[in-house]
């Protein structure tokens, strides 16, 4: 693994208990929906302290079926901007939370839906607009997905903190 990947993970972990006080302050509820993160995400959320109150869950959708049928995702491309914004608000209404964050990209090492590995695609949803924004992280996999942890985390909290 990357020098930096136990770093990163450390400031994952910060920030995740940084939304569970803005959560629990505010009395509300997050969710995520993910796909290239595969679950390390709602691993990051419900491991923070408190979870069990403000954390309503996750869903983890890997196959691209998955995200059609039960995200709501349009046909087409799944690494997009529409795509994010779907599984975000998809996610709100499945679990019931007052906000959600999504994440979907290509993680590498091989390209997708014609995106380079690195292109990750965030939304964020309830408590307002709905926010989508793409990013790119260079790097071998497991830093594509220490990043896009991270930065899903930080667009979270922003929200919650709001």
């Amino acid at each position: 693994m990357p020098d930096d990947v136990p770093e990163g993970s450390a400031r994952s972990s910060a920030t995740a208990e940084r939304i569970g006080e803005l959560a629990a302050d505010r009395g509300l509820t997050v969710a995520c929906a993910e796909s290239l993160t595969s679950g390390a995400l709602a691993a990051r959320l419900g491991a923070a302290p408190g979870s069990a109150e403000w954390f309503r869950g996750g869903v983890v959708a890997y196959s691209r079926e998955v995200k059609h049928s039960l995200l709501r995702v349009p046909e087409g491309p799944v690494v997009c901007e529409s795509a994010a914004r779907a599984m975000a608000e998809s996610t709100v209404d499945l679990l019931g939370a007052d906000v959600a964050v999504a994440v979907t990209g290509a993680g590498g090492p091989e390209s997708q839906d014609g995106q380079e590995p690195g292109t990750v695609w965030f939304g964020v949803a309830g408590r307002g607009p709905t926010h989508a924004e793409e990013k790119f992280f260079p790097g071998e996999p497991e830093e594509v997905l220490a990043e896009t942890v991270f930065h899903a985390l930080t667009l979270l909290a922003g929200r919650v903190g709001s």
